[in-house]
C-alpha cells in the first residue's frame, strides 16, 4: 500500500498536481524528512572516505602536499626522487582516511539537535544549504577531534621519518625548512575539506533525484521542492 501511495505522490509532484508545498507538510514531516536524507547522505560520505583510498584513490579530495612543499616536490622529481614525495602524500591521505570515520556520530548528533526553523531554512535553502549547516555546526569539533587520530596514524607509519626524508633532500638544495609547514594542521584541514565535499555531493544528489533518499517521508519532503 505504501509503495502504490509514494508512487501516485511522485506523479502528482511531477504534473504539479494540487500545487503542493512545504506549506502542506507538518514542522514534524519536513524535519523528519529531513534528518532521513541527511543522516544518509552523511553515512555514504563517511563510508566513502573512511576507507582504504577513500581519499588517496578519490582525485576531488586526495590531499596533495602543501603548496609550500610543492615546488620542492618538482625539483626532486626531475632529480629522481620522487618516492619521497610519493610516501609523504600517501601518510597524509592515510591519516585522513583513519581520521574520517570518527565524524559519524558528531554528524549524526547534529542532525539530531537541528531545530525545525533550521530544517526549514535547509529546505527552501541553495543547493549547499544543508552542507553549510554541517560546516556551521561541525566544524571545530570535528577538527578536535580529527587531529589526534591524524597524529597518531602518522606516527604508525613513522610519519616523522617520511618527512624528514623529504624536508632533508629538498633542504639540501634550500627549498624547504621543516619549520616552515606544520602538516598535522594541514591534513586535518583537508580531510575536513574532503568531507564536506563529498556531504555536499551527497546532497545535491538527494535534491536532484529524491527517489534516491532514504525513506518515504524524505521522499516526499524533497519531491515537494522540485
Amino acid at each position: 500500500m505504501l509503495p502504490r501511495l509514494l508512487a501516485i505522490l511522485a506523479l502528482f509532484v511531477a504534473m504539479g498536481a494540487h500545487a503542493l508545498s512545504l506549506d502542506d507538510l507538518s514542522n514534524k514531516d519536513a524535519s523528519g524528512g529531513l534528518k532521513e536524507a541527511l543522516t544518509q547522505g552523511a553515512t555514504k560520505a563517511v563510508a566513502s572516505l573512511g576507507k582504504a583510498d577513500g581519499f588517496l584513490g578519490n582525485p576531488k579530495v586526495k590531499i596533495p602536499l602543501p603548496e609550500s612543499l610543492q615546488k620542492a616536490e618538482g625539483l626532486m622529481r626531475s632529480f629522481g626522487m620522487g618516492k619521497y614525495a610519493d610516501e609523504l602524500q600517501t601518510t597524509m591521505n592515510r591519516a585522513a582516511e583513519a581520521a574520517v570515520p570518527e565524524a559519524k556520530t558528531l554528524l549524526v548528533n547534529s542532525i539530531k539537535q537541528m531545530s525545525v526553523q533550521d530544517a526549514k531554512a535547509i529546505l527552501t535553502g541553495g543547493d549547499d544549504a544543508a552542507t553549510q549547516y554541517f560546516k556551521r555546526t561541525t566544524s571545530a569539533p570535528l577538527g578536535e577531534k580529527f587531529k589526534p587520530i591524524v597524529k597518531k596514524a602518522m606516527a604508525k607509519v613513522k610519519f616523522a621519518d617520511k618527512y624528514e626524508q623529504f624536508a632533508g633532500k629538498a633542504a639540501k638544495v634550500g627549498l624547504v625548512k621543516a619549520e616552515d609547514a606544520n602538516l598535522e594542521n594541514y591534513v586535518t584541514a583537508k580531510a575536513l575539506d574532503g568531507l564536506y565535499l563529498m556531504i555536499a555531493e551527497e546532497e545535491k544528489a538527494i535534491r536532484t533525484n529524491p527517489v534516491g533518499a532514504a525513506g518515504g517521508l524524505a521522499k516526499k519532503v524533497f519531491g515537494l521542492l522540485q
